[in-house]
């Protein structure tokens, strides 16, 4: 008497080439983000100082536990928040490049792109009151604000080449001048009014600042 085989299910390639605890990497990953978004906002709306990890962890309905389980502590979640608005700038600044403009308006683009993002994102808003708050932290953060000017100084040095700027201007000068006042307007901005007329007063500045050192019209 022939005993007959169970058929079983036949693995395929790309599932061989897949770690066997993928899903459950992939869950860990979208429960680290979902604390990383109820931060954001919690940080974004309180301020660093005023978070605790019981906030955190009531807003995203996790117990403390859970929350300790992906971080260590405030101070990591608050750094990596910081992380990922570099990271958000930078796919910023990839798409203003892809557009495929001359630099002066590159520059405008990105500048452009970021008050809007400050207007719309949680982790933006968090990261940069995150960095504004820097000395009521206890955790170590990137430098602000010089990745922005030697990212802008370069595409108004190639502005300069192109003879998009004006004649005497500095190109790390002007990058200066715009990141202290896209920056300077952001947080008067959410003093005032929680950032909801940043896109329109940042269209009004940046007119005036990119007029000055523009070069001048044939």
């Amino acid at each position: 008497m022939r005993v007959s085989k169970i058929a079983t299910p036949r693995t395929t390639i790309a599932q061989r080439g897949q770690p066997r605890n993928a899903p459950q990497q992939a869950r860990a990953a979208q429960t680290r983000a979902q604390v990383l978004a109820s931060a954001a906002e919690l940080f974004a709306d309180r301020g660093y100082p005023h978070t605790s990890i019981d906030h955190i962890a009531k807003q995203v309905g996790m117990t403390k536990g859970a929350v300790y389980f992906h971080f260590r502590d405030k101070k990591d979640i608050a750094a990596e928040i910081v992380r990922e608005l570099y990271n958000r700038w930078r796919v910023r600044l990839d798409e203003a490049q892809a557009m495929g403009l001359p630099p002066m308006e590159t520059v405008q683009a990105l500048l452009n792109n970021a008050a809007n993002k400050f207007f719309e994102d949680d982790i933006v808003k968090a990261g940069a009151r995150i960095q504004a708050e820097r000395s009521l932290s206890d955790t170590t953060l990137p430098e602000p604000y010089v990745e922005w000017i030697a990212t802008i100084s370069t595409l108004l040095a190639k502005a300069s080449g192109a003879g998009q700027l004006r004649d005497g201007m500095d190109p790390e000068s002007a990058a200066y001048m715009l990141v202290s006042a896209f920056f300077g307007l952001q947080h008067v901005c959410d003093v005032l009014n929680q950032r909801a007329d940043l896109p329109r007063r940042w269209a009004e500045m940046s007119g005036l600042l990119f007029a000055s050192i523009a070069a001048s019209p044939e």
